[in-house]
């Protein structure tokens, strides 16, 4: 069974930086492709940046040249570094883990960006 911890929100100022991390348990998280998705109140769950099991990444329009997402696989990590942060940016930030079999969520972290 696989469970997803995320950690590392929090409220940040517009132009500040944050590093999210999502900590996996089992046994498959290197053959996985991982990604980070957010969802802002009244909006649906995007996709903001994904990284497949041989380290190719994608980024949504919105986040390119300020995001960037990074695995360890010998530690079952994902992290997430969001810098020059906007408001709209704002929003519960959700791990996914994405295996042939089903996908897997984590419970979702706080990012506000705010003066």
């Amino acid at each position: 069974q696989v469970q997803l911890v995320e950690s590392g929100g929090g409220l940040v100022q517009p132009g500040g930086s944050l590093r999210l991390s999502c900590a996996a348990s089992g046994s498959i998280f290197s053959m996985s492709d991982m990604g980070w998705y957010r969802q802002a109140p009244g909006k649906q769950r995007e996709l903001v940046a994904r990284i497949t099991s041989g380290g190719t990444t994608n980024y949504a329009d919105s986040v390119k040249g300020r995001f960037t997402i990074s695995r360890v696989n010998a530690k079952n990590t994902v992290s997430l570094q969001m810098n020059s942060l906007k408001p709209e940016d704002t929003a519960v930030y959700y791990c996914n883990q994405a295996t042939k079999w089903r996908d897997y969520w984590g419970q979702g972290t706080q990012v506000t960006v705010s003066s």
